[in-house]
Formats: C-alpha cells, sequence, structure tokens
C-alpha cells in the first residue's frame, strides 16, 4: 500500500532570517500618508511657489560647462541658507554678471563678495565660508565639488540639507532626503514622524526609515513650496488645504 505523506508547508522568512529568527515587525508608517502625498501633490500642480520660479535649482547657470554648474549650485545653496528664494536668486545674478566660477570668486576680495551677495543672511559669516570653500575645492578638487554627502558636509558652510540638494541638483544622484524648515515643520504637523522631532536631521533620519525612495528626491521639493504656500509657518492656511479633514494639526473651522 503507498504510504501516505503529510504535505509539508514551506515557512516563508524575510531576508535575512533563518531558521528561530524571529518574524520581522511590520515598517510603521503614517496613517493616510499616501492620500495626503497626493493632495499635496494636486496643491502644487501649478508650481508657482517661490522655490519653482526661483529657486537654487534656477539659480545657475545651465549653459555652463559642467563643473561650473556644479559650482555655481554649491553657492546658490550656500547663500539660501535663513534667506528667501528671491534673495538669494537675486545674489546669484549679480554673482553670475561678474562670471561666477571658483577662479573669479578666489580673486574677489571679501569686502566686494560681501557688497554683491548683501542682503542674505549671515552674509559676513557666508563670505567667509564662501572663500574658504571655494580654495578648499581648488586645492582638492580640481575646482569641481564633491559627488558625496559625506565630503560635501566637510566643506566650511555646507549642513547635510544642503548636501543632500548638491547630490540631487548637481549630480543627478538620491543619497538622502533634503529636509529644511519647510520639510521639517510640514513632516511633525502630518505625524510623518513616528515621534516629535526637534532638528531637521532628525527628521530626515525618520523620513529615510519609512518613505519609499523613489520618493526622496521628489519631497523635498513638494514640501517647500507646499509650505511657501499653504502650511505657513505661523497661520497656516487650513482652509485652503485640500488635506484639512486628514491632517492631524489642522485648524477646522
Amino acid at each position: 500500500r503507498r504510504s501516505r505523506r503529510r504535505k509539508s508547508v514551506a515557512i516563508a522568512y524575510e531576508p535575512g532570517q533563518g531558521d528561530g529568527a524571529e518574524p520581522r515587525r511590520a515598517r510603521w508608517e503614517p496613517r493616510d500618508w499616501r492620500e495626503q502625498l497626493e493632495r499635496i501633490r494636486e496643491m502644487r500642480r501649478s508650481r508657482d511657489a517661490p522655490v519653482d520660479e526661483m529657486g537654487v535649482q534656477k539659480c545657475y547657470d545651465s549653459s555652463a560647462p559642467p563643473q561650473v554648474m556644479r559650482y555655481q549650485v554649491l553657492l546658490a545653496l550656500m547663500l539660501s541658507s535663513q534667506t528667501k528664494d528671491q534673495v538669494t536668486s537675486a545674489a546669484m545674478l549679480r554673482l553670475r554678471r561678474r562670471g561666477l566660477t571658483v577662479d573669479t570668486v578666489l580673486q574677489m576680495d571679501d569686502e566686494t563678495l560681501g557688497q554683491i551677495i548683501y542682503p542674505v543672511g549671515f552674509w559676513r559669516n557666508k563670505v567667509k565660508y564662501i572663500k574658504q570653500t571655494t580654495a578648499i575645492l581648488k586645492q582638492k578638487y580640481g575646482g569641481d565639488i564633491p559627488s558625496t554627502v559625506e565630503e560635501l558636509v566637510q566643506l566650511p558652510g555646507v549642513g547635510p540639507k544642503m548636501a543632500h540638494l548638491a547630490m540631487h541638483i548637481a549630480w543627478d544622484s538620491v543619497a538622502g532626503i533634503a529636509v529644511d524648515t519647510h520639510v521639517h515643520r510640514i513632516s511633525n504637523r502630518l505625524k510623518w514622524v513616528k515621534k516629535e522631532t526637534k532638528h531637521p536631521e532628525e527628521t530626515r533620519v525618520a523620513l529615510e526609515d519609512w518613505l519609499p525612495r523613489d520618493l526622496w528626491k521628489e519631497i523635498n521639493w513638494l514640501l517647500v513650496g507646499f509650505g511657501q504656500q499653504t502650511c505657513l509657518p505661523v497661520n497656516p492656511r487650513c482652509s485652503q488645504c485640500l488635506n484639512q479633514d486628514i491632517c492631524p494639526s489642522a485648524k477646522r473651522l
């Protein structure tokens, strides 16, 4: 008589798991985030926020040699800290009229550079950082900018947000999420972080833990413009926001 064999049930493990391993916990993600994101895309469809018209991606000379273009991107990012897009754009235009390259900046004295970039925020510090960083680029990188976040943040006056945006814009590479004050504020308002974060770097780590990587490049552009037009730092325009009914922080009328 043919023996009946009990069918064995295959147990599927997550990659990296083996016999006796604990099942991997489901990754946390915010409630309603996909619908919230789609509605923000709808609100940003017209692309008419300051970041769209005068953001860093609009400040460099797209006809310049790639190395010069990348340098201009980095300088625009350095100028943009604590500064409105309109002011950064105007300062970059004045610099470009003088011929904005590593060599022209190194040949420029501090007073002249300061007069050109004024009134960007903390312009005196930025004169110092721009001259220091430009000298390093000339000596260490042949006039180009570094191609990794780790090297970029070592440059004077360059923080993580600038480094990630430089990777996005100058090198067309997504190494992480660029988190500025708008992304930081809105991520906390939407509860896109598991617990409240105090600083943009904390927010970047929290977002990268759950947000699909194919959205990392888009999220900065979306949220910055959304923060400039609707989700304002003070008195957000909740009545005009499509997410009013599913935003945990909405002021409902």
